[in-house]
This record gives structure tokens, sequence and C-alpha cells, in this order.
């Protein structure tokens, strides 16, 4: 609060950066105490952000009027990516359960999708929900390839797919199958595009994508029609990412979060000093971001604000 937090720092690349960031930030370390942080989801209706640890088997929940932390739910099926729907409602990515669920509003713990053409997912990673009702969700193996993150296990499908749930009859469908390790997902402020990002680097550094690459969206809404790399992270992976209002996409990396703008320039980084592996708008005008890295939670604010829902 009263000065930089040592190893972190804004690090203007571009011009454009600087209307988007205040010259007084500075990053907030909020909570230690992790393995490995993921799937940031803000609650606007009670001022508070939920987190997965995964290795941990828990999710965590930060009170952003207190700054207290305290388990939202243990154990948690190792959760990673989560979001929250048009109601309000907790969607969340399964790796130990092998599935997507919904939280209610009572407590009660939906299942939307747990198996594709009768076989197992492998294990869901990060989810979007689309204005539709619709939602989109990656399924890499992380989770099954050891015990750490989820349950090792053999994969059944036998591929990484990127999936869409339909909002109405709850169908599943295989969106994207050319992926080697499909991982964080969002969608530009207008639905035209699905922003996706591979990381099959991690398992094969020399020749794995490290990419996210940017897939058009069918004017159903129900499909992708090619696609193109946006970016490549030039310093560890890219994992889960979101937008602000202006389409610019503000993604986690080795080194902290990159940001691009909509062209494709890498503008600007808010270095964080441990791998940062998703982020999150909050706050009452969705201007602050909040950082999942890997042992901790931090935040900074922001002169944009988050396109969709937290």
């Amino acid at each position: 609060m009263f000065g930089v937090l040592d190893g972190t720092s804004v690090a203007v690349l571009d011009p454009r950066f600087h209307r988007i960031v205040p010259g007084s930030a500075r990053v907030e370390r909020l909570w230690t105490g992790a393995r490995w942080s993921e799937g940031p989801a803000w609650f606007p209706a009670h001022n508070t952000l939920v987190w997965s640890d995964i290795p941990n088997d828990r999710m965590l929940r930060f009170d952003a009027l207190t700054g207290q932390v305290g388990v939202f739910r243990q154990p948690a099926r190792n959760s990673n990516g989560n979001t929250v729907d048009g109601e309000g409602r907790l969607v969340t990515c399964e790796h130990g359960g092998r599935q997507v669920t919904r939280t209610e509003h009572d407590g009660s713990v939906t299942v939307l999708a747990s198996h594709y053409g009768g076989k197992r997912l492998n294990s869901p990673n990060d989810v979007v929900v689309k204005s539709d009702g619709s939602i989109w969700f990656t399924d890499p193996d992380y989770g099954i390839l050891s015990d750490y993150e989820g349950n090792k296990s053999e994969s059944e499908i036998g591929a990484c797919n990127v999936y869409r749930i339909d909002g109405q009859s709850g169908e599943i469908a295989i969106v994207a199958d050319d992926f080697v390790k499909p991982n964080g997902l969002a969608f530009s402020p207008d639905e035209s595009i699905l922003y996706i990002a591979d990381t099959g680097a991690s398992h094969d550094p020399e020749n794995g994508p490290r990419h996210i690459r940017a897939c058009k969206v069918d004017a159903d809404g129900k499909a992708l029609s090619g696609s193109k790399v946006f970016a490549t992270c030039t310093n560890g992976l890219f994992d889960g990412f979101r937008l602000d209002v202006e389409g610019r996409i503000w993604s986690s990396a080795a080194d902290g979060v990159h940001i691009y703008h909509p062209d494709g320039t890498l503008i600007g980084k808010v270095e964080i000093p441990e791998i940062v592996a998703n982020v999150c708008w909050g706050g009452p005008k969705l201007n602050r971001l909040f950082i999942c890295g890997t042992t901790s939670l931090y935040a900074v604010m922001t002169h944009t604000n988050g396109a969709q829902r937290p």
C-alpha cells in the first residue's frame, strides 16, 4: 500500500498502454498460501472473488470489503477454471470430477457435462458463458496426467477438444478438435471471435504451441469456422485470460500479465514475481484486475473495464 511490492511493476511497451493503466498503479498482494492458484471469478452481488487452489483441492473466497480470505469449498474435486453465468451462478471446470458443474443459488451442484459420445471427458480446464446462455469449455488432459491436479487416468476420448454446451437443450458439441492442449478461452466484446490458448509446449517445449488463436464464431453463434494465431507467448505460456471493453487481451504468462492490443501488438505488462495462471475483472466498475499467481492472489487498478461477465 505504501510502495512498490518487490518483483512487481507496470511495464509500458507501447504508448497506447499509457492510457489504460494509471501512472500511480501499484500491484497489491492480497493473500498468499496456495500451491497453484487458478480460475478467479467475481461475484458483484456480494463483492467477493472465488478462485481455485487445484493441488490443495479447495476453492477460496476473497471478500473485497474486509480483505478476508476463507475456504469456499473443500474438497472441490480439484476445480480449475470458473466463471459466472447470466443468473449469477458459479460454473466450474473440475479436474478431479472430470466434469463441468454449476453451483445453484441454494448451494446444490448440477453436472452440466461429464461425457461426450459415451466417454468421460479428460479434465475440463477453463470455461466461458456466452450471452445466449451457451457454455464453452476446453478439455486438455492436465488433470489426468498425474495425481497432482486430479486423478491419474487414461484418456477415454483420446483427444483434447473444445466443447459447447447448448444453453437451452444442454446438448454438448465439439467446436474445435485441432488443438494440442486447449487451455484458456474468452470471447471478444461483440462475441464474433473466440480466443483460445494452446499450451502444447508444456509437454513439447521445442515444437508444441504456446500461442492464442483467434477463432471466428459463425453467425448462428454455435460453431467456429477457421482460426489464426493471434499472438505467441514471449515468456512461458499463455494460460487463462480476459478481455477489456476495447478488445485488449490481458493474458497470464510466466512473468506476469501480458496485455495485447486487438491488432496483436504486445503493448504492456503487469509484472508479477511468480508464474501467473489466470486473471479476472472485478470491483463495482470491473476496473480492478485480479491476478492468480502460483501461490498468491494479486490485484491492480486500471483505467479500463472488463468486457464480459467476470
